[in-house]
């Protein structure tokens, strides 16, 4: 049963639409003055708000201003008998769904109460409809079935409609922004934006002005305002990859914006607020960073209200064979090719792999043996040949054709998947220091970071 409130300091007004709207089978909450019904819109939530506009102390465009502040998806109708433009206009402006003049006919105001009721219900059920898909999509992503994994979903679920931040830590690779998309599809700001920046892969001077937006002519290149991704993230969550490649200045500014809500612009002298989730990720221990003095102890206590432990996957290893079908399907699906079938050797091959780099090493393994796939079964031998990065003639036969049959070749697919790998390769061998890993590609900055936004690949340092 749907509830309405009316608003109305005249007790025959008030009566008669309660009577109505009780007849036609809404339940029915009546107030004689604006003070009365803000009070009570604390305490309750209405589908539906009637108020008069010309009231004693507090006015009717002071209780829609006060529904609309404490239940934004109520709806809100405005009787007045002394209507104008002006306070029509005013009223739309405000959040008004329409609004009445004394007298009015019953039948006019049953209309437009279903019509407005029905708008609510279809606003309603298309945001339920949104976060169901979304967290279908998050969820779909994070998969594992290991009591690690497990104790992690049930974290996220726990803690999704919560305002409080997180700090998500894990080893490079195990998918910690997974992790932060999912809370934010789960959660109540899931129709608003997730804004996701990598602070590691930002040099501080373009970081500052990436986060909070800059005004015009505030340093060389600024040649118009531009609004910074916490404004863009208004109302949603701010996603803050690897927080703990952040340098003090940085670190003062994130400090004040979570702790106040609230930043200037670079070259701005106005504050600006704004209702931000904050999530940050690390694959550091900041605990030794606050230690040694690399990372603010203030900063790091606003952003570990709840933490969250990603485990790597040499710990979870029975997640293997379930993520290796997932990534088999996906990849497949991507290319239109048919699902290749790993042997039950080739899948111990994997069990008893280290992956260093974690989720991530074994999606861009199954990449590659999708890309190279020509049907049949991967054996053990060509997943192994893949794991030490080296193209053995086995694999020469096997996945990358020396001739042009009839079927062809995906060209393509074969040199993005060599070049990807080699990439990666590069990256192992320099511990992810991405300058050295360019330089045994031969290859300068700006072309090897290129590359690397290309194939997705992400993490490591400069």
């Amino acid at each position: 049963m749907e509830k309405i409130l009316v608003v109305d300091d005249e007790p025959s007004l008030r009566e008669v639409l309660s009577i109505m709207l009780k007849r036609t089978g809404y339940e029915v909450t009546s107030v004689a003055d604006g003070e009365e019904a803000v009070e009570l819109l604390h305490k309750e939530i209405f589908d539906l708000v009637i108020t008069d506009l010309r009231m004693p102390k507090v006015d009717g465009m002071e209780v829609l201003k006060a529904v609309k502040s404490a239940s934004p998806e109520t709806v809100v109708l405005v009787i007045t008998a002394f209507a104008s433009a002006d306070s029509a206009v005013e009223a739309m402006k405000q959040g008004a769904y329409d609004y009445l003049t004394k007298p009015f006919q019953v039948d006019e105001v049953q209309l437009i109460i279903r019509n407005a009721l029905e708008k609510r219900r279809l606003t309603t059920e298309n945001i339920l409809l949104k976060r169901e898909m979304a967290s279908q999509s998050s969820f779909a992503q994070l998969v594992g079935q290991s009591d690690a994994m497990q104790k992690v979903f049930e974290i996220v679920r726990k803690v999704a409609d919560s305002k409080s931040n997180v700090l998500i830590c894990g080893e490079s690779g195990t998918g910690k922004e997974l992790v932060a998309r999912a809370i934010h599809y789960n959660s109540a700001r899931s129709t608003m934006p997730f804004v996701a920046v990598n602070c590691s892969a930002v040099p501080e001077t373009l970081l500052e002005s990436e986060l909070f937006g800059h005004m015009k002519g505030s340093f060389t290149g600024a040649i118009a305002n531009k609004a910074g991704l916490f404004e863009v993230a208004n109302g949603g969550t701010m996603f803050l990859d690897e927080i703990g490649d952040t340098t003090p200045t940085i670190q003062v500014k994130l400090l004040r914006v979570i702790q106040e809500r609230e930043f200037r612009r670079v070259g701005g002298s106005q504050d600006i607020k704004v209702d931000v989730r904050v999530v940050a990720a690390t694959n550091k221990d900041l605990e030794k960073a606050v230690a040694d003095g690399s990372f603010r102890e203030d900063l790091y206590y606003r952003l570990d209200v709840i933490p969250i432990r990603l485990p790597p996957l040499r710990l979870r290893s029975g997640d293997i064979p379930l993520l290796v079908n997932h990534f088999l399907e996906r990849f497949s699906k991507e290319s239109g090719k048919p699902v290749p079938v790993l042997s039950s050797d080739a899948i111990h091959v994997l069990l008893a792999h280290e992956w260093r780099g974690n989720v991530r090493e074994l999606e861009n393994l199954i990449e590659r043996v999708v890309a190279f796939s020509t049907g049949g079964t991967v054996t053990d031998t060509d997943v192994q040949g893949w794991l030490h990065r080296t193209v053995s003639p086995q694999q020469q036969q096997a996945g990358v054709p020396l001739d042009l049959t009839d079927e062809g070749v995906d060209l393509e697919g074969l040199v993005n998947g060599i070049e990807k790998d080699l990439l990666l390769k590069a990256l192992e061998r320099s511990k992810w220091v991405k300058k050295k890993a360019a330089r045994l590609l031969r290859l300068n900055t700006r072309s090897f970071r290129y590359r690397l936004e290309k194939y997705a690949i992400k993490g490591g340092r400069d």
